[in-house]
């Protein structure tokens, strides 16, 4: 009953996982409106002036540091740092407590993701055997969880619960290998000083963690200066943001067991306090009351890690600026000056769009298969095959890590913008196949 007549004023208690699919179904719908805002823009007589805004240089001077980089760069080697910080803050998460904490529950998504980035690969260079469209075989590798994690939340009366959680396991296993892919194979030529420099910056956050070091600043500093070594060093910058992730603490100062012993102490002082709670209208008039609430705060910062309050901060500014603000800056095309019977007709498009339809469903399906058909892993309560094809499918929407790893592909404008294309269309199709699989699927209590 209390905690009915308490919801109104502070809100229904969320899980975790539930703040989380919000904020992804959320961001889901934002990312398509500021797609769909910036072709209309690109095609537009604003679009010229669009194009040539992102291509402004700004430059930055701090004693001897000196950064120049176009607002396009500014985008997607510096906001988009905190994405990936963000990406490795929840991997970290999902290995120390979610579903890749178990072999046993991780096989299935591991498997899937591995299915899901190498068959599309393979069908990619099946239509770019060589240059110029080899490089982009990255490209239809990567899932875009806001996207997929939207569509499942929207058809969650008609799914198992553990097919959303399937999918984000799916969906951040795939993550970390289009990092590893980024920074393996998308590298520039690498000067070793500053490859030192960050080897160097990166043992000192991690003598930062081992030391018991919480506090924030410390990491802000060394997080930056990390990301200034590998901008220069030929690596992307934005694997700053998954390395500083890892070295970000995960263990909280308190306990569950010493946060309820401290919420029972405090409950005592509230009651033996010198005044009412219910007398006051406010806490200026109830000192014991706010000496309480101050102590509440103080003991709930100090159940929650480190990592777990970055996450949280971190989260929203990531949904609802940094990547509508990619979109924004990467999604673009200007169709006036593409034949669109041909460009979809043009090996770069071709395999992007068959590498992330059917290369998706059939890695993720055939590699999932596999595992539960040799015994290394299983099938999530209540999810049937049906569900799970339906997943396959809508995993072959790679909007946010495909135009990334695009961009990092091509130098090429009119490659760029074959692969744009195929990537919306792809992303549109497996959208709508997954969606009506999913909603003719046989619900799960059937």
């Amino acid at each position: 009953m209390r905690q009915c007549i308490l919801e109104p004023f502070f809100g229904k208690i969320l899980s975790p996982f539930e703040r989380f699919l919000r904020k992804a179904t959320a961001g889901g719908i934002l990312l398509i409106g500021t797609t769909i805002f910036t072709l209309i823009l690109a095609n537009s007589p604003f679009g010229g002036t669009l194009h040539d805004f992102w291509e402004q240089s700004t430059r930055i001077d701090i004693g001897p540091l000196h950064l120049e980089l176009t607002f396009h760069q500014w985008v997607n080697e510096g906001l988009m740092t905190l994405f990936f910080l963000l990406v490795g803050l929840e991997l970290k998460r999902e290995v120390i407590v979610g579903e890749l904490s178990s072999i046993r529950d991780a096989a299935l998504p591991i498997f899937a993701a591995l299915g899901g980035m190498i068959v599309p690969a393979l069908i990619y260079l099946a239509f770019n055997p060589s240059d110029p469209g080899a490089a982009g075989w990255g490209i239809p590798m990567a899932t875009d969880i806001a996207f997929s994690i939207g569509i499942l939340v929207l058809l969650a009366w008609r799914i198992p619960k553990s097919l959303i959680i399937f999918l984000t396991a799916l969906a951040i296993a795939d993550d970390l290998g289009a990092v590893l892919v980024i920074a393996l194979f998308y590298a520039k030529e690498l000067n070793t000083l500053a490859l030192g420099g960050a080897v160097a910056v990166l043992g000192l956050l991690i003598i930062l963690n081992q030391g018991g070091i919480r506090r924030s600043f410390p990491y802000a500093v060394l997080g930056f200066l990390l990301w200034l070594e590998l901008l220069n060093s030929g690596v992307h910058a934005t694997i700053a943001g998954v390395l500083l992730a890892f070295t970000i603490p995960a263990r909280p100062a308190f306990n569950p067991e010493q946060f309820e012993h401290r919420l029972a102490q405090l409950q005592e002082n509230l009651i033996a306090g010198d005044q009412n709670p219910k007398a006051c209208r406010h806490t200026l008039e109830c000192p014991s009351m706010a000496a309480v609430a101050e102590s509440l705060e103080e003991s709930a910062r100090a159940v929650q890690s480190p990592q777990q309050h970055m996450e949280h901060t971190l989260s929203p500014w990531v949904t609802f600026l940094i990547l509508p603000v990619f979109a924004f800056s990467n999604a673009g095309i200007d169709f006036r000056s593409l034949q669109l019977s041909e460009t979809f007709t043009r090996p770069v498009a071709l395999g992007v769009m068959t590498g992330l339809v059917l290369g998706k469903f059939t890695g993720i399906s055939l590699f999932s298969w596999a595992a539960v058909r040799f015994g290394m892993a299983r099938l999530p309560g209540s999810v049937r095959w049906s569900h799970l094809l339906g997943v396959a499918w809508l995993a072959g929407i790679g909007f946010t890590m495909s135009l990334f790893i695009n961009q990092l592909a091509f130098d090429d404008p009119m490659l760029i913008d074959e692969a744009k294309l195929g990537i919306l269309a792809a992303s549109l199709i497996a959208g709508i196949i997954g969606s009506a699989w999913l909603f003719l699927a046989k619900r799960p209590n059937s």
